[in-house]
């Protein structure tokens, strides 16, 4: 997989998969707030970073009713010590977007590459849905087995969001929980 703002190779094969956008999902304290779990544990947070098949679909919207139209990486993100880096300018930023619908600019180019562990080749992968409405059985997700870790106060950042026009009541834990596999198959990329 190439850690641009393009992917393609592993469960993708030869298809192009372009990034149209990425969002966390948080819950309200640090033992909860992934949508996917490893043996049972749940982490604070995940990224997922949403591709489209560029090679076969027009729009985000033609690919997402496809059941190869739409690719998710998610990043397990944990919390510790130091602040992460890639995350910092989001964090920092983060005040200027507190009400719903502001908008702000990190004042320079953002490379979400930057919020990639750095081991992207271990992996997990299954054929499944959306995690939001419409919840599309249309995404080949891969999940990384490496996480990241950002600070306390990065996360509290993300968790002091909030999702009215005055800023005083902050969004909730915004994670589906786990669901069953059913009968999807889960792969790994390691022994």
């Amino acid at each position: 997989m190439l850690c641009s703002t393009t992917i393609t190779g592993g469960p993708l094969g030869n298809a192009k998969y372009k990034l149209v956008q990425f969002h966390f999902h948080w819950g309200h304290d640090d033992k909860s707030g992934s949508e996917h779990t490893v043996d049972g544990k749940m982490y604070p947070s995940e990224l997922h970073l949403v591709h489209y098949n560029t090679e076969k679909y027009a729009s985000f919207g033609e690919a997402v009713t496809h059941s190869d139209g739409l690719s998710v990486i998610g990043v397990f993100i944990k919390v510790g010590d130091s602040e992460h880096k890639g995350f910092k300018a989001l964090s920092e930023n983060a005040n200027k977007v507190k009400c719903k619908a502001s908008k702000a600019s990190t004042g320079s180019n953002f490379n979400p590459a930057s919020l990639l562990p750095s081991n992207t080749s271990k992996y997990w992968t299954y054929e499944g849905s959306l995690t939001t409405p419409p919840c599309c059985e249309s995404v080949r997700w891969i999940v990384l087995k490496e996480e990241i870790s950002i600070s306390l106060k990065q996360i509290e950042a993300m968790r002091d969001l909030c999702c009215d026009d005055c800023g005083s009541t902050r969004i909730p834990a915004n994670f589906r929980p786990p669901l069953p596999l059913g009968s999807r198959e889960v792969q790994a990329s390691f022994q």
